[in-house]
């Protein structure tokens, strides 16, 4: 059944098969690139101007974190805080996260029965609101290490608003 014939007949249709695909490449290739090449002297086909490209950008403006925390809606940091309830409680037991009730003014580690990781002595001693500005804004800067896998709230009305409503929750 498998004798040389075979054989030379089968390693000759792949070669002509290969034959075939590369002629095919070839030709596609000479068709549709028609030798403009893509190197250091192409030209754009048009420019699309933008304006002045030499000033600076305008400058954010940043507002300080005691006027955000007055103008604070605890309304709206219930709902920013849908993003916290996977991992943490306001009902005075630990979930993946520690119970967050009262957490405002607390001892930073304070929560007895959780484990903590990472290095939250860097972020202070207590959760002022502006050490908790400072977390919710990024937790893995804030506390190299930590296992909090949340990336953070990076809008700081968002976190004022947050942390407004985890004043009115103390235990």
């Amino acid at each position: 059944m498998f004798d040389t014939m075979t054989f030379t007949k089968v390693v000759g249709g792949v070669c002509g098969s290969l034959l075939v695909f590369l002629l095919g490449k070839w030709a596609a290739e000479t068709m549709y690139h028609g030798g403009g090449g893509h190197g250091d002297d192409h030209a754009a086909a048009y420019v699309i101007e933008t304006g002045g490209g030499d000033e600076p950008p305008e400058p954010v403006e940043e507002v300080d974190f005691a006027t955000l925390m007055a103008e604070a809606d605890a309304g709206k940091g219930e709902r920013v805080f849908g993003k916290c309830k996977a991992c943490h409680k306001l009902d005075g037991s630990n979930a993946v996260g520690p119970y967050l009730n009262g957490v405002v003014g607390r001892d930073i580690g304070a929560v007895d029965g959780f484990g903590y990781s990472g290095n939250l002595e860097q972020v202070g001693d207590a959760w002022t609101p502006e050490n908790l500005n400072a977390f919710l804004e990024n937790p893995r800067n804030a506390a190299p290490g930590t296992t909090m896998s949340f990336n953070g709230l990076s809008s700081a009305v968002d976190r004022a608003n947050v942390i407004a409503y985890l004043q009115g929750t103390d235990s």
